[in-house]
């Protein structure tokens, strides 16, 4: 069985189109909704298997904590709800954990603008790990047991989950995915400062 873990924020643009469109490749979906102020859960709720709610805005991270924890499937895959991943890149992702190459299979961007600061820990995380993994990246596909042993600490994704998951001794590879522009890209995280204290503590500690 395959689950499909899809944080969101306020994304009523564009959350049916992916939602349909995924649901061609998984089994169920589970769509968690991070206190939105539009009609995220309501359009959701048409087209997910699951929608959870949070009270208050708890950010991406432990948004994508908490989907985990809902889904019964084997494998999980995870992407954004703003359009920028295309969910027809699902099977080339969960291939390598099928045939059991992998157990954390990360979607690598070829075609989309990466912020500096973003590079700037996927470079932190190579110093330590010797591969330059897109450590940030929002489509991937991973066995549901690592899911649930990791801690995910941190404001975001970047360098935490890739670090994580090599202390748990899981088998990573990368898959080139297609990407889409959306209004996430042309944000500044300025929160890829304060990840830096936690992708430095992870690293000490591999």
């Amino acid at each position: 069985m395959i689950s499909a873990v899809i944080p969101a924020y306020n994304e009523e643009e564009t959350i049916a189109d992916i939602l349909e469109r995924t649901k061609k490749f998984v089994d169920e979906i589970i769509v968690v909704d991070d206190a939105s102020s539009d009609r995220t859960s309501l359009i959701a709720r048409n087209l997910a298997t699951k929608v959870i709610k949070n009270n208050k805005n708890l950010g991406q991270l432990r948004s994508l904590k908490r989907g985990f924890t809902f889904a019964s499937g084997e494998i999980i895959v995870n992407l954004d709800a703003d359009g920028e991943h295309n969910p027809e890149d699902i099977p080339k992702l969960i291939k390598p954990i099928l045939e059991n190459k992998a157990n954390l299979v990360l979607g690598k961007r070829e075609t989309v603008f990466i912020r500096p600061s973003e590079r700037l820990i996927d470079y932190l995380v190579k110093l330590k790990t010797g591969i330059f993994y897109d450590s940030g990246t929002g489509f991937r596909a991973l066995r549901r047991d690592l899911a649930l042993r990791l801690k995910l600490e941190g404001l975001c994704v970047c360098g935490i989950l890739v670090l994580e998951a090599l202390k748990l001794g899981a088998r990573i590879t990368q898959i080139p995915i297609t990407t889409n522009s959306s209004k996430r890209n042309r944000k500044i995280l300025w929160s890829h400062i304060f990840q830096l204290f936690y992708v430095f503590k992870e690293m000490i500690y591999l």
